[in-house]
């Protein structure tokens, strides 16, 4: 009986360790699991942190590239009552137009950008007999807009006497003038005389004429999709969203006329020599408009 009641508790002793050696283990995996999901939850935190970085403050609160280009009145061209064709020129060293060429917002490199990507259509400025074209005629490939705007330069090789084109690096100080090609025109169903940009022009001085040339045509209407999503830099407001669309549409520039139409398609410089007074005449020029404007008034 004695040896019975001792087999007995031997193995109830030997089940009571048993189960603790078993329960060890799963508490060691139990907190092996506790532990690698705090590590996924701290992985996930640390993730979600480098993706949201932190506000910069309210410099830049408002993302302008989410707002939507402000469509201009339809005008029917039988409704066009008067018209009248201008050329004008914009110089960035003037200070107020001094802004499109802002390192942070270059209007330069939106175009190029634009044109590289394929957003923008570039026009050649001249046709085949070599004249003077900004009709939108001739359309460009990215790649050739690309190395007319930059210029290109030819690289020899000595040992080979191979020759190389090679386009130039970027200069954005080359880019120092726009030209604008716009319609003055009375729309007699609105009984509005306003100025509708038709296109514009990045100009490049040509060191062999010394003049100012445009290196391609950029169609307005196009451009303003691209033009209305980029951030202009407002040195009166840092809070501002003003785009680049704004900036034309509004008549924010300061420019001077270099042309209008006429039936000899002539420039004020073909015609006056002394640039004082092609200057007299570009302010004539635009107050005539503005006196066409105001006689369409008066009783």
């Amino acid at each position: 009986m004695k040896k019975i009641l001792s087999v007995f508790i031997f193995v109830l002793f030997a089940a009571s360790l048993h189960a603790q050696v078993k329960k060890a283990p799963l508490k060691k995996q139990a907190k092996a699991q506790v532990k690698s999901v705090d590590t996924i939850a701290a992985n996930k935190i640390a993730k979600k942190k480098l993706k949201v970085p932190p506000r910069d403050g309210f410099y830049a609160r408002k993302d302008i590239d989410s707002t939507e280009m402000v469509p201009l009145a339809d005008v029917r061209d039988e409704d066009v009552f008067y018209a009248k064709r201008i050329w004008r020129e914009i110089d960035l060293r003037d200070t107020v137009n001094s802004i499109l060429k802002a390192p942070k917002s270059r209007l330069i490199d939106v175009i190029l950008n634009a044109v590289k990507s394929g957003e923008l259509t570039a026009y050649a400025p001249i046709d085949s007999s070599l004249n003077e074209d900004d009709a939108f005629n001739n359309p460009m490939q990215a790649d050739s807009a690309k190395s007319v705007a930059l210029g290109t330069v030819e690289v020899s090789d000595n040992k080979s006497g191979t020759v190389t084109t090679v386009v130039n690096d970027f200069n954005p100080e080359s880019f120092l003038k726009y030209r604008i090609k716009e319609d003055w025109i009375f729309d007699s169903k609105r009984s509005v005389f306003e100025p509708r940009i038709v296109g514009i022009a990045p100009l490049k001085l040509n060191a062999t004429t010394n003049q100012w040339q445009p290196v391609f045509w950029i169609y307005y209407p196009e451009a303003r999709e691209v033009l209305s999503k980029k951030r202009l830099v407002n040195t009166r407001n840092d809070a501002s969203t003003l785009s680049f669309d704004d900036f034309f549409i509004r008549r924010l520039f300061s420019s001077y006329i270099v042309k209008e139409s006429n039936p000899g398609d002539n420039k004020l410089k073909d015609i006056i020599a002394d640039p004082r007074e092609r200057l007299y005449e570009s302010n004539r020029i635009q107050n005539s408009l503005l006196d066409y404007e105001q006689g369409l008034w008066e009783y």
